[in-house]
């Protein structure tokens, strides 16, 4: 199955939203493109930790957030504490970094505004990353932080996640749906920013995307991937939600720049979503590439994709209450 994006926008299907871009934003993104294009496709391995964390410790750091170190689940990471926080909920969130980069620490201020925004507190895991801890570590790593969440009587959870947490907290959700175990019911919903689902890379939009993503080649990536999987299959559902059983998922929200190479897993992920009967939609963003939620207080788009983040989160938040 393949279904790219093309200039009519509409042409996706019910489940989706193109948002147009802005003046303003156009004149921001051309700025940062000129930024970060001459380092596209640089960052590999080991090395690239360092400057990715930089970047991510650029985004502004939200009003009203508190931050404190933990362990949950025996997994290491950082809750992130709004002040308008409800009791009894909290979000589980998956940081990216193609499984080989990333932190907690780093990634606070990003999932600071969502927690500010969803007006609950969230988790960080800080999972095993690659090339030291290959496939299946990582998932494993996710799951113990969700079920230390239920054994800390948490009774209403919602998962996100971005890039490779966006892999995980899908490949979560489809795990959940498979299992047996009640705690699965405490599930509300899911988020996902420019979400990994298909590590076999075979989606269109890494051709047709290829000049527009600022970030990200097709060769740098196979070699993240390759590290990752370590000989395992691209195309088990357990490490591709894309090839997932789909149908019983609660309900997710997915958000991708147009210009990512990852558009396509968006848009495939949730339309097969969709077609199962799951209440799913992907929101695009015209002109933005992969990360763009972190430029708030630059990008209109971002404030934009964190007000529909957080409304959506209250939401199902509010809906799980009900259904209990």
């Amino acid at each position: 199955m393949k279904t790219t994006l093309q200039e009519n926008p509409d042409t996706i299907g019910a489940w989706s939203a193109f948002h147009p871009i802005s003046a303003q934003d156009t004149a921001a993104m051309a700025a940062m493109r000129a930024l970060v294009e001459p380092s596209k496709g640089r960052l590999e391995g080991l090395a690239a930790r360092v400057p990715f964390d930089s970047i991510m410790e650029g985004v502004a750091a939200p009003v009203g957030v508190t931050y404190a170190t933990d362990q949950v689940g025996g997994i290491p990471g950082t809750w992130c504490r709004p002040r308008n926080a409800r009791p009894g909920e909290a979000l589980l969130h998956v940081h990216g970094g193609w499984f080989t980069w990333g932190s907690a620490h780093a990634f606070r201020h990003l999932v600071g505004h969502i927690a500010a925004h969803a007006g609950v507190e969230v988790f960080v895991p800080d999972y095993s990353l690659a090339p030291e801890h290959p496939f299946p570590a990582a998932a494993e790593d996710v799951r113990a932080a969700y079920f230390g969440l239920i054994e800390r009587c948490v009774t209403k959870i919602a998962v996100s996640g971005d890039s490779a947490g966006g892999n995980l907290s899908l490949g979560l959700l489809a795990f959940l749906k498979a299992s047996h175990a009640s705690v699965k019911n405490a599930i509300g919903g899911g988020v996902a920013l420019s979400p990994v689902t298909d590590l076999a890379l075979s989606g269109e939009s890494w051709s047709t995307r290829a000049e527009a993503d600022p970030y990200f080649t097709r060769s740098q990536v196979t070699g993240l991937v390759r590290s990752y999987l370590a000989g395992h299959e691209a195309s088990d559902p357990l490490a591709s939600p894309l090839y997932a059983d789909l149908a019983g998922l609660p309900p997710i929200r997915v958000h991708v720049g147009n210009d990512e190479v990852l558009l396509d897993d968006s848009i495939r992920f949730v339309e097969r979503a969709a077609a199962a009967g799951v209440d799913a939609r992907v929101d695009v963003w015209e002109g933005m590439a992969q990360g763009f939620p972190g430029g708030i207080g630059q990008l209109a788009a971002s404030t934009e994709a964190l007000d529909l983040i957080g409304a959506f989160l209250a939401e199902r938040f509010a809906q799980s209450a009900i259904q209990r």
